[in-house]
Parts: structure tokens; C-alpha cells; sequence
């Protein structure tokens, strides 16, 4: 007889399996119909992601439903792994965004963003030319500057913009530089300032500050959010799992029961 435990793993690994589907075929989708450099750097974790849950889920269901103890065992090994990670990733994500926060300017509505004020680690991922050449990909893809470059507003009002993280960074040249205001992405003069930024800005619409530290600092700041958003909601999975596990070793222990009652054989 089918314990209760053995149904119940049976019915979420039906359920992650059916969830799997979809995850899949967005990755192949993907795969096939991705125009941008940002579209085709989800593809290979999408599939990854659609393809693991497909076979461990099958695992669990087969081990479950039908009495497969070895494929049960492997199903619980896989899960113990899964919760180790989690809980590592999890730990991970709080250490490497624990520094890092916005600069308050005076005057203004928005923040600006220094590099330096990340963790070391953050630091060395969009520092890196190949990783940021990606990163910059995805953010002209994405038109984050495309808001800003259709104002034609006078200084007093964008001082009072409430920009994200990536605008302030990527789609204006620092307070500090000291350029003279013709629109949000049109800044004209000469600087006197030793930050790098200063020349590397550009009034180029396919340039801006994209190539900038504190374009680097905004995408850090809008990852640091994320994780922590991400970090919060692995906690939640990360219970939802323990729970799950738990439920399959009592499934295994059935299979286990069952299976020295029918085999004198497995009787210990």
C-alpha cells in the first residue's frame, strides 16, 4: 500500500515536472529566437534549469509512485545537495552585498554611485572587460537611457528626477565633473576633475557613460537590491525544501518497509 508521504511526494514532483515544460521550451525559444547578446546569455541556465527539474522531478515521481527505491535515493541525494547550495548561495548573497550604498548629493533627487564602494568580489565581476562587455550589452538592449534621452527638461527639474541606480550611473556623467546641463544626456565643457569618468562620458547615444565606473557602481547597486530580494525569497524556498525532503526520506523509508515485507531478502 502507498503511504501518504509516497503520494505526496508523487503529487509536487507532478507538479515540478509540469513546471519544467514551460521553463524548457522559454530556454529553447531562446535558443532559437534570441536577437540580443543579453537574450542569449539566458539560454544555456534556462535549459540547464528546464532540464533539472525535468529529471530529478521524474526521479522523485517514479521512485514515489512506483516503489523505485534507488531511483528514490538518488531523488534525496540530488535534494540534499539542492538545500546545501541554497544555503550556501543564500549566506553568500548577504556577505557580498552587505557593502555598497548610494551617495546623497545635495540638491538633487538622485543618488550617485562609486565602484569602490562594493565588495571586492562585485568589484572584480564587472571590472572584468569580458563579463562588462555583456553587462553593457544588455543595458543598451535595454534602452535604460531611452526615458531620459526623449526629455528636453530644464536643470532644476532633472535635478528633482528620481533616477534608478543604472540611470544615475550609466546615462549622465558625475555631479563631480562639473559639465555644463543641455539635457539629461547632453552635457557640454571641459573638466577639471580627476575622476576618469569625466572623459570617458560621452554625448554619443550608443555611448553615454556605459564604459564609466559609476556605471559599473549603478549596476552593482540595482544587483545588491535583487540579491537581497533573491536572498529573502531563497530562505522561503529553501524551508519549502527541508519540508519536501523530509517527506521523501519518509517515502524511502516506505519503500524500505515494503519492500523487506514483500523480500525476506531486504529484512535487516
Amino acid at each position: 500500500m502507498v503511504r501518504c508521504s509516497n503520494s505526496l511526494v508523487g503529487v509536487l514532483n507532478f507538479l515540478t515536472f509540469l513546471l519544467s515544460i514551460p521553463i524548457l521550451g522559454a530556454g529553447i525559444w531562446l535558443s532559437t529566437r534570441g536577437t540580443s547578446e543579453c537574450e542569449r546569455f539566458l539560454e544555456k541556465p534556462v535549459i540547464a534549469l528546464g532540464v533539472f527539474l525535468m529529471v530529478v522531478s521524474l526521479a522523485g515521481l517514479i521512485g514515489a509512485c512506483c516503489g523505485v527505491t534507488w531511483l528514490l535515493w538518488i531523488y534525496l541525494f540530488v535534494m540534499f545537495l539542492l538545500i546545501v547550495l541554497v544555503f550556501c548561495f543564500t549566506i553568500f548573497a548577504f556577505v557580498v552585498t552587505n557593502k555598497g550604498a548610494g551617495q546623497v548629493v545635495s540638491g538633487r533627487g538622485f543618488k550617485e554611485y562609486r565602484l569602490g564602494d562594493y565588495s571586492n568580489w562585485l568589484q572584480k565581476r564587472v571590472t572584468n572587460t569580458k563579463n562588462w562587455n555583456k553587462i553593457k550589452s544588455c543595458l543598451v538592449d535595454g534602452k535604460v537611457c531611452q526615458t531620459l534621452q526623449a526629455k528636453k527638461e530644464a536643470l532644476a527639474l532633472f535635478n528633482q528626477e528620481n533616477l534608478s541606480s543604472i540611470q544615475s550611473g550609466c546615462c549622465k556623467p558625475p555631479i563631480e565633473c562639473g559639465l555644463v546641463y543641455v539635457s539629461p544626456t547632453e552635457w557640454t565643457g571641459i573638466s577639471n576633475s580627476n575622476n576618469s569618468d569625466c572623459t570617458t562620458w560621452s554625448n554619443s547615444a550608443n555611448a553615454l557613460c556605459y564604459d564609466c565606473n559609476s556605471c559599473k557602481a549603478g549596476f552593482l547597486a540595482n544587483i545588491k537590491r535583487d540579491w537581497k530580494k533573491v536572498a529573502v525569497v531563497n530562505i522561503i524556498f529553501l524551508i519549502i525544501l527541508i519540508i519536501v525532503y523530509s517527506i521523501g526520506c519518509c517515502a524511502f523509508r516506505n519503500n524500505r518497509a515494503e519492500k523487506a515485507h514483500s523480500d525476506p531478502r531486504w529484512r535487516p
